[in-house]
C-alpha cells in the first residue's frame, strides 16, 4: 500500500535522484522529472527491483518551459489521481563574477533556480488549492543566507528569492497546504564535485539526503541539514559582519 505520492524535479542526479530512492524505500508513490530521461528510466529501473510494489512514473521537464511545467504536473495528477507532495529541486550551480562575461551562466542559474521554481509553486499549487491538501517542498541553500562572492553570486541570490517565495507562501496559510522550506549546507552532489574534497563540512550524499528526507517528512517550516554544523552556522552567519562571513563560506 502507498504511503503517497511525491513529485521530484530535478530527479536525475544529486539529491533529487538519492531523494527518489530514500522515498520509495519508506513506501512513497513518485513521479520523477528531469531533462534526462535516460537517467530517470535506470533510477526507476533500480528502485522497482529493491521495491517492486512502488509505482513510478517519469517524464521529461526543463523547469523553465512554463507550459511544460504545467503538462507535466498535470500529467502526473492525472496518472495518480491526486499529489500528496511537490519537491521543487531542480536547480542549476554554475556561474560567474559579474562584469566578466560569464552572463550566460548566471542566466541559466536564475532562470533554473528561481523563474523555475516559481512555475513550480504555480501549477503544484493550483492543484493542491484544488484538492484543499498538498505539501510544498522548496529547496534552497545555505547559500541564500547572505550574499556570496564571485561565482557564487548568482546562485545564493537566486535560492534566497526561494526562501522568500517559501515565506511567502507560508504567510498566506493557504487551507490545508504546508511549505517547507529545505536548506542543505554541503552536501555531496554531482553540481558540487569539482570542490567537493576541499570543501568544509562537506558530507556524502546518503547521510546529507537523510537528513532532507526527515526534515520533510516532519513538515518542518524551515530546516538548516544537516542540522550539525549548519543550525547553529545559520544563526551565526545572519549576525556576523560580511568581513567575517566571507572567511567562512
Amino acid at each position: 500500500m502507498s504511503k503517497g505520492t511525491i513529485v521530484i524535479t530535478g530527479a536525475s542526479s544529486g539529491l533529487g535522484e538519492e531523494m527518489a530512492r530514500q522515498f520509495a524505500a519508506l513506501g512513497y508513490d513518485l513521479g520523477l522529472c528531469a531533462r534526462r530521461t535516460d537517467r530517470l528510466a535506470a533510477l526507476r529501473s533500480e528502485i522497482l527491483e529493491t521495491h517492486p510494489g512502488r509505482t513510478i512514473e517519469i517524464a521529461a521537464l526543463d523547469v523553465t518551459d512554463d507550459e511544460a511545467v504545467h503538462s507535466v504536473f498535470e500529467g502526473f495528477r492525472a496518472s495518480f489521481g491526486s499529489l500528496d507532495r511537490v519537491i521543487v529541486n531542480a536547480g542549476s550551480g554554475v556561474g560567474a563574477a559579474l562584469g566578466t562575461g560569464g552572463n550566460a551562466a548566471n542566466r541559466r542559474t536564475a532562470m533554473t533556480n528561481f523563474v523555475g521554481a516559481l512555475s513550480q509553486s504555480e501549477y503544484a499549487l493550483s492543484i493542491f488549492r484544488a484538492q484543499g491538501r498538498g505539501h510544498l517542498v522548496l529547496i534552497s541553500s545555505f547559500s541564500a543566507l547572505r550574499g556570496m562572492r564571485r561565482s557564487m553570486t548568482t546562485y545564493a541570490a537566486s535560492k534566497a528569492g526561494v526562501a522568500a517565495l517559501a515565506e511567502g507562501l507560508r504567510s498566506e496559510r493557504i487551507p490545508g497546504v504546508d511549505v517547507s522550506l529545505i536548506c542543505p549546507g554541503y552536501i555531496r552532489s554531482e553540481m558540487n564535485a569539482a570542490a567537493a574534497d576541499r570543501t568544509k563540512f562537506m558530507v556524502d550524499t546518503e547521510p546529507g539526503v537523510a537528513a532532507m528526507v526527515r526534515a520533510i517528512e516532519a513538515r518542518k517550516s524551515t530546516a538548516y541539514v544537516p542540522n550539525w554544523p549548519w543550525a547553529p552556522l545559520a544563526v551565526a552567519v545572519k549576525l556576523l559582519p560580511l568581513s567575517i562571513v566571507r572567511k567562512l563560506t
